[in-house]
């Protein structure tokens, strides 16, 4: 048995194994291979990678994960798990039954596209959510922000430490009249209409095209598309979760640990901030405090 299965092997997943394998635990990570930056060319803000594809972060991750014979990684999918504490049971896709005393869910979450046609292509590329993570690059450029509910207006004020050039799509919400008097008043105009189409050339945005006819050219454009958990196994367990404007996120404690004893969770599945710092960081310490639990 296992001291600890984690469950995703992105960067939660494996900063988690990397503090579990340095304590000499005992553990198992189960990895799809498909994390959610993978659309992405480049991670930004994570201390000594800045810049580098994440993908090659994650591969040289792993590599030195080799050096703890304590940790195993495994490319194969949980499709069931049960159990309790110090006795959870895990089904892979490939039918290996694997046990272990305590869970790290770190299976992250899935964007879902809008049926845009444009948008999935641009994802990750000149389509992005996040200027800490993307900002920089684009930094006083034309930038697109499509309108996703009342936290768009938080992002207007954001966004002016990156540029002073910034359009509002509507995409067919309604904007209140004191909304558009203090977007006016930040000389962020304000386009009405539903995007139909996003115009680009292999992934790069050149235009938002509205239904209306009209075609907003733009450098980048900035959407918060809904996304929700990458596996189910957070319910068939019974966890607990809170709603975010994104989507929903597991409810943990300030020990990373969920509802139910014995079970952590880190990354985007447990935090809506995506954010590979952050993600590191939280797996990292759902790992130390599932370690320090099974003190005796």
């Amino acid at each position: 048995m296992d001291d600890v299965i984690i469950i995703g092997g992105s960067f939660a997943g494996l900063a988690g194994a990397l503090q579990l394998g340095r304590a000499r635990r005992k553990v198992t990570v189960l990895d799809t291979g498909l994390p959610r930056n993978r659309f992405a060319g480049h991670s930004h803000g994570l201390l000594g990678h800045d810049h580098k594809p994440p993908l090659d972060i994650l591969a040289q991750a792993r590599q030195q994960l080799a050096r703890y014979p304590s940790v195993k990684l495994v490319k194969a999918r949980a499709d069931r798990v049960s159990g309790a504490l110090d006795d959870f049971s895990v089904l892979t896709d490939d039918g290996e039954s694997l046990g272990a005393r305590r869970l790290l869910l770190s299976y992250g979450v899935s964007d879902q596209m809008p049926d845009i046609p444009g948008f999935a292509e641009c994802w990750g590329k000149s389509i992005v959510p996040c200027p800490y993570c993307d900002g920089f690059e684009v930094a006083g450029q034309h930038w697109g922000l499509v309108w996703s509910g009342p936290q768009a207006m938080h992002a207007v004020s954001l966004f002016h430490d990156w540029t002073d050039r910034l359009t509002l799509f509507a995409d067919g919400h309604e904007i209140s009249a004191d909304e558009r008097a203090e977007l006016a008043r930040r000389n962020v105009p304000v386009v009405d209409g539903r995007v139909a189409e996003i115009g680009h050339v292999d992934g790069q945005i050149s235009a938002v095209n509205l239904d209306t006819g009209r075609a907003v050219a733009v450098d980048v454009l900035f959407a918060h598309p809904r996304n929700r958990p990458s596996a189910n196994l957070h319910e068939t367990l019974g966890l607990e979760v809170v709603d975010t404007p994104a989507g929903i996120a597991l409810k943990v404690d300030e020990r990373r640990e969920t509802s139910v004893s014995g079970i952590y969770a880190a990354g985007d599945l447990a935090n809506p901030m995506a954010s590979v710092t952050l993600a590191s960081s939280h797996g990292a310490m759902a790992a130390i405090f599932a370690q320090q639990s099974m003190l005796v």
